[in-house]
């Protein structure tokens, strides 16, 4: 059952109360029963968490995940953490590009 908060437009009085979606709203005020207990407009107290659901999904309407944090590379001295296999290879640096290849040289023309 969800969690609406209330509050009284003459005295001030706030209370939240715990109602089913089909019950009728509150109007009468407990502290001082005025009839003006309204129900308040708040925030979802709840996030979309598991596979597919992550809060940075549509930051910026690019719709990318977005990527994954690297694991910090331990000082000299320092045991070294255990680690998985991702992290393992997170950690270690890209291999460099291979460099193009060179043209090849023009053909020579043979004299007629």
């Amino acid at each position: 059952m969800p969690i609406y908060a209330y509050k009284c437009s003459a005295c001030g009085f706030a209370k939240d109360a715990l109602q089913k979606m089909s019950d009728a709203p509150l109007t009468v005020c407990p502290a001082c029963g005025a009839s003006a207990f309204e129900k308040q407009v708040t925030a979802a107290g709840f996030q979309l968490k598991g596979s597919g659901w992550y809060v940075t999904d549509f930051r910026e309407g690019s719709g990318k995940k977005a990527e994954p944090a690297t694991v910090p590379v331990a000082s000299e001295g320092a045991k070294p953490a255990e680690s998985s296999s991702s992290t393992a290879a997170a950690a270690s640096p890209a291999p460099a590009p291979a460099a193009p290849a060179p043209a090849p040289a023009p053909a020579a023309k043979s004299g007629d």
